[in-house]
């Protein structure tokens, strides 16, 4: 872990030095202080419903396979890993805390596991499909019928793994032994092969979620003078998500700062702006990840799920 940390931070290093390669720090100075933070401030709070967004998107995950919690629970337990995505070296370290605090039992975080997977599948299936298909209409100048075609084109594609996955359940199930573990634990999944639905409903929140993320990003830009079209928002906000993913940095410092540059300068958009956009981007995710460290300070106790049920071989409710 100490050799990924350090890894990871050398380069972050590298990744700001290249971003920052050829700015002219007076220029990018003077974006920042004339800045105009109620623009910045529209963009904060458009996050913050993201995250609400993205919170009651697993909530429609979690709920079918025993996690009959409010709906204020998860958006809890959503920022909350969005502090400890900030707090801790691994990309992975705020999916690793939300499933320890949604149960109480070791089963339980793990099916609370395979909810955030699932989240994840979702999210970024979304991500991928909204960026082809922005990337698309703004190559081939298609109408807005032909967008959605293409777009709902390029989610089934994505989300065709995942369906196979899920249609497989019954025949795993099949193969193990009656009275094992692993059976009873993959049984708790089969809503998700049972109701389709909750899969489609959770791609439509993922869409929600990803469109809306690159509007608030888009209000940030427009703090600093940045008024572009929505479609090349949509284009250019997924692909520097997706690129963040990667285990390069940390927090995404750097490759933010530089995918914009990168993706926003065909559009006229000058470096100085592309990083005072990163910048300011950076700024709400960590005011979001704040939010839930308060979360987390005002309760730390694992939710006592109905899930602990499991331990002890009793059937677990079916929301």
């Amino acid at each position: 872990m100490v050799a990924g940390t350090a890894i990871r931070l050398i380069g972050t290093v590298m990744l700001m030095a290249y971003a920052l390669q050829s700015v002219q720090w007076s220029a990018l100075r003077d974006r920042l202080r004339t800045a105009d933070w109620r623009w910045w401030t529209a963009g904060l709070f458009a996050g913050v419903l993201v995250q609400v967004a993205a919170a009651v998107r697993w909530s429609a995950l979690a709920r079918p396979i025993g996690f009959d919690l409010p709906t204020l629970t998860f958006v809890r337990r959503f920022f909350e890993g969005s502090f400890f995505s900030l707090c801790l070296p691994g990309s992975i370290g705020g999916d690793v805390v939300k499933a320890y605090r949604m149960s109480d039992s070791t089963t339980g975080r793990l099916l609370a596991g395979c909810t955030i997977l699932a989240d994840r599948f979702t999210g970024f299936g979304a991500l991928a499909a909204l960026a082809t298909t922005a990337l698309t209409v703004q190559r081939y100048a298609l109408g807005p019928w032909a967008a959605i075609g293409v777009g709902c084109l390029l989610l089934a594609a994505v989300m065709l793994p995942l369906g196979i996955a899920v249609g497989m359940l019954d025949k795993v199930l099949a193969w193990l032994p009656e009275h094992h573990r692993l059976r009873r634990f993959l049984g708790h999944l089969l809503p998700y092969q049972m109701r389709p639905s909750l899969l489609v409903r959770a791609v439509a929140w993922s869409m929600v979620v990803q469109m809306g993320g690159a509007f608030a990003v888009s209000l940030v830009g427009r703090s600093v003078g940045v008024n572009l079209p929505l479609s090349t928002w949509f284009g250019s906000i997924p692909l520097v998500s997706l690129a963040m993913v990667l285990p390069i940095s940390i927090s995404g410092v750097g490759v933010r700062e530089g995918g914009l540059a990168v993706l926003l300068g065909p559009h006229g958009v000058v470096k100085e702006q592309a990083v005072a956009i990163g910048l300011l981007w950076f700024v709400t995710t960590i005011i979001c990840g704040l939010i839930g460290g308060l979360c987390f300070l005002s309760d730390r106790r694992p939710t006592t799920s109905p899930l602990s049920k499991i331990a002890s071989g009793r059937p677990t409710p079916r929301g």
